[in-house]
């Protein structure tokens, strides 16, 4: 445990994502995993942080739990920001093989927001990071989608898999942002929820 003030609370992570309950294992943060599966439909006239701003609370909206005095539910949403547009997950090999050959030879922007609901408030911080992809080869493309899962990351890449490893040139602001979770972020926030 990382701070002797969070052993009074209950955390709950509410994602089945595998990569955000990793870096919640590595903060030494004690939590309990309860998915919440909501449509991630989203007003259009949104942009940027305000769709994954608007996601992680709908996500929240949708926990069926009653909330007691000590919990503190954690929901969040990523998304990748291209040319004004939000790139969510693919659906298929072809809307895949889309997103990264927009992607390629040019910046955009990853933002995750993180939604933290008590019994009696809630508050929502995002952060924004820079990526820059290398010009990718259709063969590089191609090879990433057959033999990894771009389906369940938004802009339909994973900065820790191999597309990430052999493609991003630079990144400006938080690593961890980009792999699905501001994890100092995530962290000062509690911290500053417990006193």
């Amino acid at each position: 445990m990382s701070n002797n003030k969070l052993k009074e609370y209950r955390v709950i992570l509410a994602s089945a994502s595998p990569r955000r309950q990793q870096f919640f294992r590595e903060m030494e943060i004690d939590f309990t995993v309860d998915p919440i599966h909501v449509k991630e439909i989203y007003p259009d006239h949104l942009k940027g942080a305000e769709i994954s701003d608007y996601l992680a609370e709908l996500k929240a909206g949708g926990y069926p739990k009653k909330l007691e005095p000590k919990d503190i539910l954690i929901t969040s949403d990523t998304v990748v920001w291209h040319n004004s547009l939000s790139l969510a997950k693919p659906a298929d090999e072809k809307e895949a093989f889309s997103m990264l050959n927009t992607l390629s030879n040019d910046w955009h922007e990853v933002i995750t927001s993180v939604c933290f609901t008590t019994n009696k408030s809630q508050q929502t911080v995002s952060q924004s990071t820079k990526v820059k992809f290398k010009p990718l080869s259709h063969w590089e493309i191609e090879n990433y989608i057959q033999n990894y899962n771009p389906f369940d990351k938004a802009g339909g890449y994973g900065i820790q898999d191999w597309i990430g490893l052999i493609g991003i040139e630079e990144i400006q602001g938080s690593y961890t942002n980009v792999v699905g979770l501001p994890t100092q972020l995530v962290y000062k926030t509690l911290m500053a929820m417990v006193g």
